[in-house]
């Protein structure tokens, strides 16, 4: 994929499918330590534990509806081949983490992309699923919560347009903020 947004965007999307209410999305930017680390935690139905072992090869997937899973392959190579880390550690019943660590500065890694686009996506396509983003860079921390927004819309559509175009601006802002664009 050309961005890892597009990552995060898949794999929360995989944690929904499994029946997930809620979506934690941590990106972590340590630059003084040449490090970006993302995570992509959910309360979904979890990965059976015969299938962990060999949840990364394409052909293996907890999906009925087709026979390959390349999502979790895919992240998995971007981080390796970044001199990074990839782990998956799932409990049935109780929701899927997904780790992903990537050298900062490694020329292969895809650039983080247009997280309020991935956001807004995730939003406008599954507005009862609550979504926890936090997002820190060298130190400076941005948190974005649809139970706050939520409570705060007093029964506006979390997927109505006008909001989630003002969704989209205001947390391209914060992360401009944070990192001192």
């Amino acid at each position: 994929m050309k961005e890892l947004s597009l990552h995060i965007l898949d794999l929360a999307e995989n944690g929904i499918t499994a029946g997930a209410s809620l979506i934690r999305i941590h990106v972590n930017e340590i630059l003084s330590e040449n490090t970006l680390t993302i995570q992509i935690q959910d309360n979904g139905n979890g990965i059976p534990l015969a299938m962990i072992e060999n949840i990364t090869d394409p052909f293996v997937t907890t999906r009925t509806t087709r026979r390959v899973g390349m999502g979790l392959s895919l992240f998995k190579a971007a981080a390796e081949r970044c001199n990074g880390r990839f782990e998956i550690t799932s409990e049935q019943g109780k929701g899927t983490l997904t780790n992903g660590s990537f050298q900062h500065d490694h020329i292969d890694r895809a650039p983080l992309g247009d997280m309020p686009s991935t956001l807004v996506s995730l939003m406008a396509g599954y507005p009862e699923i609550d979504i926890e983003y936090t997002h820190l860079y060298d130190g400076l921390n941005f948190t974005f919560d649809t139970r706050e927004i939520r409570a705060e819309l007093d029964g506006i559509p979390l997927n109505e347009p006008a909001v989630l175009q003002h969704l989209k601006k205001a947390i391209k802002q914060e992360l401009d903020h944070i990192k001192g664009s």
